[in-house]
């Protein structure tokens, strides 16, 4: 039987759909690109925000009308809010056939089988994951092995278990020549206006020979650029008594032939240590790309957010790394409108933005979320208000970060070609992250996908830059 699998969300649910549609293809279902062609559509759903949740349950709605009009006979949604929301989203959504958690993923192609054979599956009881594993990270190794995790194959079905040594299991949903490859799962953090820790569990680190097994075989099917995703990628090692694992891990990446850039993603500020910032500006094919989450700037309200910082201790760290590396790519997201937040409070963060002239930024307006400390804080702003300074801030964002562009008119840069727009090549030079920090366009030359290129920088477009064959 034919499936479809839509992935939504972050790039750490693309190596969730990944995995799954290894489980599938290894239960006898064939991977299709047209949801028309499909007997199931499987929707790996975001349950981060409301604009998330609203988007994973329009394109569950879509994928249900082609039961009405096509060969699709069953709709089933797996992720993250499949997994928040469980038996409440499956009584909401009776459009949806199936709700799987991830409890379910290791048995996901017999309980797909199942529904296609007018099969009934009972959707979980959501609970906190994190209750799942020991408090301490230490003691959580050994504990992994009866909890289902995405990405840490701890679950294996009978027959899929490796001889010796780690086995990748994961299968590719696209040919570009950059792939997300996650370190670690969940998170030990208790920011109060985020849920993820309580769906996605306790902060868990891939052994470092499973994940070096994974670039490999990414390599070997065409990955020139592995992003190392996780939820907090700066606590990679901590459970497994090790906080300069990550450092080790990039120099053992760095070896792998064939792979030619790693990008680290999702630092924490309050956990940057300097041997961690001199390992990535010193390990060869580690890129200049630093992915901080800020938040905000103003101390008083990442106190109320449970977060640690302020505006001076952050220019430190952006001005310790530009004074190393000149160039580095340095971007952060931010949210507005955080219950109790002044007009200081968002001072504060403008200036800090002037300042930082940071590469790229995203701005979030806040809105409650199910599960939080934030939601039961008091000095909540109308949504109007919220709006209305999330807009300000991205118009001020964006202008700067079209200037922090600009600055790079002149710069030689490597550009890794990713496809091409109106005969020239388009990719990313190395400052610029997958899908969300800009693309670099190469006027008037010729290159495949899959290419390096060095070229100069000669013209801006906002974030995105233009560049042409250097003078020879």
């Amino acid at each position: 039987m034919n499936v479809h699998l839509v992935t939504l969300g972050c790039a750490r649910n693309e190596v969730d759909s990944e995995e799954l549609a290894a489980r599938l293809a290894d239960g006898g279902f064939r991977l299709v690109d047209d949801p028309e062609d499909a007997d199931a559509v499987m929707v790996n759903t975001c349950g981060f925000i409301e604009q998330a949740k609203k988007d994973s349950v329009d394109t569950l709605m879509e994928a249900a009308d082609l039961k009405d009009s096509g060969r699709a006979k069953a709709v089933v949604a797996v992720g993250c809010m499949a997994e928040r929301y469980g038996n409440e989203l499956a009584q909401a959504m009776p459009e949806a056939d199936a709700v799987f958690g991830f409890d379910d993923y290791a048995t996901i192609a017999d309980k797909l089988s199942a529904i296609l054979h007018g099969g009934h599956h009972e959707a979980h009881v959501p609970r906190d994951r994190r209750q799942l594993l020991p408090i301490t990270p230490i003691d959580r190794a050994a504990a992994a092995t009866a909890v289902s995790v995405p990405g840490h194959h701890t679950d294996l079905p009978a027959g899929l278990a490796p001889a010796s040594g780690p086995r990748t299991l994961r299968r590719r949903l696209g040919n570009a020549p950059h792939a997300p490859l996650k370190i670690a799962s969940g998170c030990d953090r208790r920011c109060t206006f985020c849920a993820i820790p309580r769906f996605r569990g306790s902060y868990l680190s891939r052994p470092a020979d499973e994940v070096v097994e994974e670039a490999r075989w990414l390599v070997d099917h065409g990955v020139k650029e592995a992003f190392l995703v996780s939820e907090n990628s700066s606590s990679y090692g901590k459970d497994l008594g090790d906080m300069r694992a990550l450092e080790k891990l990039l120099v053992d990446l760095s070896a792998i032939d064939g792979l030619e850039w790693i990008r680290v993603s999702y630092l924490q500020p309050a956990e940057l240590r300097p041997s961690l910032v001199k390992a990535m500006l010193a390990t060869e094919k580690v890129v200049p790309y630093f992915d901080l989450s800020f938040q905000h700037a103003s101390a008083p309200l990442l106190r109320r957010m449970r977060r640690f910082g302020d505006a001076e201790s952050f220019l430190n760290i952006v001005d310790q790394i530009r004074y190393a590396a000149p160039t580095a790519g340095i971007r952060s997201n931010f949210i507005v409108g955080f219950p109790g937040e002044t007009e200081d409070d968002l001072e504060t963060l403008r200036q800090f933005v002037q300042a930082a002239r940071l590469d790229v930024v995203g701005i979030f307006g806040y809105s409650d979320e199910d599960d939080t400390e934030a939601k039961g804080l008091d000095g909540h702003l109308d949504e109007d208000e919220v709006a209305a300074r999330a807009a300000e801030l991205s118009d001020l964002t964006a202008e700067l970060c079209a200037q922090r562009a600009e600055d790079r008119i002149g710069e030689v840069v490597t550009v890794l070609v990713e496809g091409h727009e109106d005969g020239d090549p388009v990719g990313r030079a190395a400052h610029q992250g997958p899908d969300v920090d800009g693309v670099t366009t190469l006027l008037g030359m010729s290159a495949e996908v899959g290419d390096f290129v060095v070229a100069a920088v000669t013209q801006n477009d906002g974030v995105d830059l233009i560049a042409e064959e250097l003078d020879r």
